[in-house]
């Protein structure tokens, strides 16, 4: 499998120069793992339509969402390869790549609302990050929103307690796996794509998600209970090939980015509100159960999962994670 993946990369990345600059029209293909109908996918198309409208057609943006091109293992090695032009993988997908700082984005309630959250991804710290990525041949544009996390299970979940000996998918993180051990849980390392028929098939009894992608991805109809925590955030950083990135003329270059703070923008604006709406939608489904945690139920997911802060400095940095709680007003105690 692996060897008939980076045939492929190889091939789409020794096309890519013609490919991109055919007949003087720059080619963007900007891939990703999520629904049309998600904030990202909404951001995306929004991006294309900027893009193609500012630059007067010199670009054409190729939107493949749901995982169309590759799947969310494969994106950044093939975006490295030049294969896509364009991703916006969730923040826990870099550490696997060696920017082990992002994962502090993982951090159980290390974020307690959007404002707390914007302090640091459109201020200093967040630039720092993304410069991070240029050493890897990665250009960082700007961080997307999704959502806060919440927990689901066939089981109804208002205590630590009730995740414990549940396996629960997540997404690749050293944070995300401390995170589900020290609720008692086992953590299942597994592809976005492939989760409903995961919950389905009861490979995994559970999950962690915004309720956007819940919804979009019809876990619903595979998951009896979801519990409002809001324990961790989901977002993205919307990247590019260096190369190709440095490569565009100047004048195109800085439409781009002027697309690119417009989109993320629109972004995030539009986050909070569709995973409201969504949340609606899930609730009127009568398939899944949901439930609202008391403050002090909330309280004790908390103090629960607070400690993983402590275990995962090293790996994230204390000057960094210093920085955040500075900028967010971090209290473990409420």
């Amino acid at each position: 499998m692996k060897l008939k993946l980076a045939a492929l990369l190889v091939g789409a990345a020794l096309g890519l120069s013609s490919v991109a600059q055919a007949a003087g029209e720059i080619v963007i293909k900007f891939s990703h793992v999520v629904a049309v109908d998600t904030p990202k996918g909404k951001a995306a198309e929004h991006f294309k339509k900027l893009a193609e409208e500012r630059t007067k057609g010199r670009v054409k943006v190729q939107v493949y969402p749901n995982s169309q091109l590759f799947k969310d293992k494969e994106e950044l090695e093939a975006l490295q390869l030049g294969a896509v032009q364009m991703l916006a993988p969730s923040l826990a997908k870099f550490g696997p790549l060696g920017a082990k700082e992002f994962e502090l984005f993982d951090l159980p309630f290390v974020f307690d609302n959007y404002e707390e959250l914007h302090r640091v991804t459109q201020g200093a710290v967040g630039q720092h990050l993304l410069s991070k990525l240029d050493s890897k041949g990665i250009k960082g544009l700007g961080f997307w929103d999704n959502g806060f996390k919440s927990f689901s299970a066939n089981t109804p979940i208002k205590t630590p307690a009730d995740l414990k000996g549940k396996k629960l998918r997540i997404q690749s993180s050293k944070v995300l796996e401390e995170e589900v051990r020290s609720l008692g849980a086992i953590p299942q390392v597994m592809a976005f794509s492939e989760v409903y028929q995961a919950l389905q098939t009861g490979v995994v009894d559970g999950t962690e998600n915004p309720i956007s992608n819940f919804y979009t991805q019809k876990m619903y109809e595979v998951q009896k209970h979801l519990s409002l925590t809001n324990h961790g955030y989901l977002g993205y950083a919307v990247i590019v090939n260096k190369k190709f990135w440095d490569g565009l003329p100047a004048d195109i270059r800085a439409m781009l980015e002027e697309a690119m703070r417009e989109s993320t923008k629109y972004a995030n604006h539009i986050a909070a509100k569709e995973n409201m709406d969504d949340l609606a939608k899930v609730k009127a489904s009568g398939k899944t159960a949901v439930y609202e945690p008391t403050a002090a139920e909330r309280q004790a997911f908390k103090k629960a999962l607070v400690p993983v802060h402590t275990k995962m400095t090293d790996r994230i940095g204390a000057d960094l994670l210093k920085a955040v709680y500075k900028e967010t007003g971090f209290n473990s105690a409420n």
